[in-house]
């Protein structure tokens, strides 16, 4: 017996791929477990706090990632269903250890430190910490949301192509060109934020790297086949074209520009690394990964020769115990050592949330939020945190490789190896693996520009999943006439 043709605007069959939305739903219930524990295990460690004391915090948070959650059913509900329970996780676990770090200096626990090693007052603690990590994980979220619902198609964004270059470039020059008081970090000589009276500050570097990625994803769909042409064969590889060399070396000349005035060496590494491995993705070419690798490696030791806040931050990878580094003058290697011994303390398992000392780091609670889980989670809680982005990485690039659309695919791999090498820079930093750089860790990190910009990409990377993953129309025979449903 033949089964009737479905009528034009029926619903979609019963074979069309699941979205996956009741799986992503249990893995948000799992992460929610695993936030209200630590939320629990510290509040009950440290003294004078109860249960009251974050139950309002843990049930804000769950509020705004199911409406996350609902903003994926509605606009892409064929996303991957482990984007959003990873980032929501990562997300939780940032404010449950910034709630620990601020609690720390009230009812006789001891405070954090600044830069300089010096205990902050109790009184110039702010009392709204978690609060505004909330607020700010509200503003990712609401972006996150906006992405989805605006931006239906991906390839959209190819015809601003340009137009996100230059916006990406002006905005992360920007601190650049305004006073140290307005831009600057005190006691890092970096200048890498814009400072808001009354509003706190942001760093627009985290928004250019996303503009900046979708820019070199355009531009490398257009040149894609001039940059794979092959040059001269050189010790078995073959060469670039010397004219094709422009587009790198533009990178490489502005990337050692922000390196030498904004003293910003993460974010440098970052914006060449990204362009770098965007032409990998899109000619297959190892030349290029050579080339630009080189070529970072060796502006960044003439910097480190010519100016001297470039060389102190080599000067502190290679010998951060040195008596010069640790205990003359501005102590420039003294984050660097509290932290290693922070990790250190923690061994294997950890000392357990609460129980540490990881406040004894300056400034621990942005650039080395890492090693205070450390310290308190030990080497398997970093596992875990590691494994965590790895997984967002993984799902990232397993899009790149599902989606058609050329443009899409450059994008998905681009920012998912942004982010793999953002964590890599920062992680590498603070346990000395590479010279310290003092860029967030994703979604951990206290402040509103990383967690907002990190919440964008993994909008982004869901809208690309979605595409990938989506049903394409079926043509249904009705009245000798091929119409075309869509299973949307």
């Amino acid at each position: 017996m033949t089964m009737p043709s479905p009528a034009l605007g029926s619903p979609p069959p019963e074979d069309v791929p699941a979205g996956r939305r009741r799986t992503e739903l249990s893995m948000l219930v799992f992460a929610f477990a695993v936030v209200a524990f630590a939320f629990a295990s510290t509040a009950f460690t440290l003294k004078g706090q109860h249960a009251s004391t974050f139950v309002e915090y843990m049930v804000a948070f769950v509020v705004v990632i199911c409406a996350a959650h609902l903003a994926m059913r509605r606009w892409a509900p064929y996303a991957d269903p482990l984007l959003l329970p990873l980032g929501a996780l990562l997300n939780g676990l940032g404010i449950v250890m910034i709630y620990r770090l601020h609690e720390a200096g009230r009812n006789g626990n001891i405070g954090p430190f600044n830069f300089q090693g010096k205990l902050i007052p109790i009184t110039t603690l702010s009392p709204s910490a978690v609060t505004l990590q909330i607020v700010y994980t509200i503003i990712g979220v609401g972006c996150f949301a906006a992405f989805l619902a605006f931006v239906k198609e991906p390839r959209i964004l190819q015809r601003y192509t340009y137009l996100l270059g230059l916006i990406g470039i002006f905005i992360i020059a920007l601190p650049a060109f305004l006073p140290s008081s307005i831009s600057g970090i005190p006691g890092t000589g970096a200048k890498i934020q814009i400072a808001i009276p009354g509003l706190g500050s942001i760093q627009p570097e985290e928004f250019a790297k996303l503009a900046l990625a979708a820019s070199f994803a355009g531009y490398l769909v257009a040149k894609r086949d001039v940059l794979s042409l092959a040059g001269k064969r050189v010790l078995g590889i073959d060469l670039p074209r010397a004219r094709d060399l422009g587009p790198i070396a533009m990178v490489w000349m502005a990337a050692l520009l922000l390196l030498v005035f904004e003293s910003d060496i993460g974010t440098s590494a970052v914006f060449m690394g990204l362009f770098v491995a965007m032409i990998y993705i899109a000619t297959s070419r190892t030349s290029w990964l050579l080339i630009g690798f080189a070529a970072f490696v060796a502006g960044a030791f003439i910097a480190a020769r010519l100016f001297t806040h470039v060389g102190v931050r080599f000067s502190v990878w290679l010998h951060p115990f040195s008596p010069q580094n640790l205990l003359q003058g501005a102590q420039p290697s003294y984050q660097t050592v509290q932290g290693l011994y922070g990790m250190a303390s923690g061994g294997l398992l950890g000392r357990g949330l609460g129980n540490g000392l990881p406040f004894y780091t300056p400034l621990v609670q942005s650039d080395f939020i890492f090693t205070a889980f450390g310290e308190e989670l030990g080497l398997t809680g970093v596992m875990a945190l590691l494994l965590i982005y790895g997984l967002i990485v993984q799902r990232g690039l397993r899009t790149a490789l599902m989606i058609k659309d050329p443009y899409s695919k450059l994008l998905a791999g681009g920012l998912s190896f942004m982010l793999a090498l953002q964590v890599f820079v920062i992680v590498g930093g603070v346990t000395n693996l590479i010279p310290l750089t003092g860029i967030t860790t994703p979604f951990l990190s206290q402040g509103g520009s990383s967690l907002v910009a990190s919440w964008i990409l993994i909008g982004v990377l869901a809208r690309l999943s979605d595409t990938a993953r989506r049903p394409p129309p079926r043509p249904i025979q009705e009245e000798g006439l091929t119409q075309v449903v869509s299973l949307r």
